[in-house]
């Protein structure tokens, strides 16, 4: 009786050991994009957010790049940066869609955007 009990501890830690060891991924790399679309500020007074925005989506500015792009709105950019996608969700679980965030940008070109847009 014991043995059995002794063997299905034994089974059970060994059993837990082989699939922590084997469940673990190995994290993608965030690619370096290009990404070519028209600056525009968004959020709030207090919580401000730069977008670069094309027929594509949204492409956020990390907190600590913003300073690079703070004089272009309005203008057409072509950056490229770090694109990280987060999935975000509301608070009842539901997904809220996905949120592309760009970071270590650099500005390859700009121009200004056409009247009326």
């Amino acid at each position: 009786m014991y043995k059995r009990v002794l063997f299905g501890f034994i089974f059970i830690f060994c059993s837990v050991f082989v699939f922590a060891l084997g469940g673990r991924e190995k994290p993608a790399a965030n690619p370096v994009v290009q990404v070519t679309g028209i600056v525009r500020l968004t959020g709030t007074s207090i919580f401000p957010e730069i977008v670069v925005t094309n027929s594509d989506g949204e492409w956020h500015i990390a907190a600590d790049e913003r300073i690079k792009l703070n004089d272009l709105q309005h203008s057409i950019v072509t950056v490229e940066g770090i694109e990280t996608i987060t999935e975000q969700f509301f608070a009842s679980g539901l997904s809220a869609g996905i949120r592309r965030t760009l970071s270590d940008i650099r500005v390859i070109s700009v121009r200004q955007s056409p009247p009326g847009s």
